[in-house]
């Protein structure tokens, strides 16, 4: 690894800290509550241990989980120090995200028989789903990917706006027909001029809300069917972004648009401006799908591949 690399690392790091500083404090205060007084890890450790991680908005299901894993381990091991239950709940939930695919930690890159790999965004307006977009193309772009944005969200005449403003700030093509045009035409025309370029990377940006859930499928469905017209296996990757600031109601928009579309990545935005930074865990676990990027930040490189053993470690240290 190259000293840039070194430095690299540690930058990231050191963001995700203090991008995960609000959660981290909570969780500890709820942590160190339910072992007060305690020298073991016994039933009413474990009780208030469950009841640390349900309002750290981890989740009640996956909640459970932890819990169960960690009564079976004491069992095993008939005493354990409360000094050991940080090691163990660590393990458990980085086993969690493991299972779940999060967090492996890998750079922005693309898989070598995917030229060009397409991105479409999905999510519901506000959660910053147009400036998880911007940061996306800026990390594919530092790492030497060539970028082209599709504004195929043609609901609102702000979010065509927004996206090129940011296509502009990075520095990368965009490919528009402005409000109300027809999203599967514009997302058509962005593959069009992707694969007559050359382009590594396509990051197609969809609505935010349609007026219902059938809607909603009818219009992802549509995008993908006319992109499969150019490229057999696309969209490659349907990323779901959700404001972590939420909390559980970021679960409830992952139930509406994981019945909508077939999503398999996930996005969690505004962890620095929050406490509830445990929905990360619980969404993960809940819908067995991967967390690919967090957001710890404002800054453009405030997007992180999510690596979850270095949250974890991060949120529990």
């Amino acid at each position: 690894m190259g000293l840039f690399s070194v430095f690299s690392k540690k930058k990231q790091k050191e963001d995700l800290e203090k991008g995960i500083d609000k959660t981290k404090q909570s969780v500890f205060a709820k942590l160190s509550k339910a072992v007060a007084g305690k020298s073991k890890v016994d039933d009413e450790v474990l009780d208030n241990l469950e009841e640390a991680l349900v309002t750290s908005d981890v989740g009640v299901r996956t909640t459970l989980k932890i819990i169960d894993r960690l009564e079976a381990r004491v069992a095993k091991d008939k005493y354990l120090g409360i000094q050991e239950l940080n090691t163990m709940l660590k393990e458990e939930i980085v086993g969690l995200l493991e299972e779940n695919n999060s967090g492996d930690g890998a750079d922005f890159d693309i898989p070598e028989n995917k030229k060009p790999y397409v991105i479409m965004v999905v999510g519901v307006n506000g959660v910053g789903k147009t400036t998880t977009i911007g940061k996306l193309a800026h990390n594919f772009k530092k790492v030497g990917k060539s970028v082209v944005l599709g504004a195929a969200d043609t609901f609102r005449a702000a979010a065509v706006d927004q996206l090129t403003i940011w296509a502009e700030r990075v520095g990368v093509p965009i490919v528009s027909q402005g409000m109300n045009a027809d999203p599967a035409s514009v997302a058509y025309d962005t593959l069009r001029s992707a694969v007559a370029k050359n382009t590594d990377v396509v990051i197609i940006d969809t609505a935010g809300r349609l007026h219902n859930k059938i809607n909603l499928m009818n219009e992802l469905s549509k995008i993908s069917r006319v992109m499969q017209k150019l490229i057999p296996d696309a969209p490659h990757e349907i990323l779901l972004v959700l404001d972590a600031s939420t909390g559980q109601n970021a679960i409830e928009q992952a139930k509406q648009f994981i019945a909508a579309t077939e999503v398999n990545a996930l996005a969690l935005t505004k962890l620095d401006g929050t406490a509830k930074g445990g929905v990360v865990i619980g969404v993960s676990d809940q819908f067995k799908i991967p967390v690919k990027y967090i957001g710890v930040g404002e800054k453009m490189e405030h997007l992180q591949i999510f690596d979850r053993k270095e949250f974890v470690n991060s949120l529990f240290d």
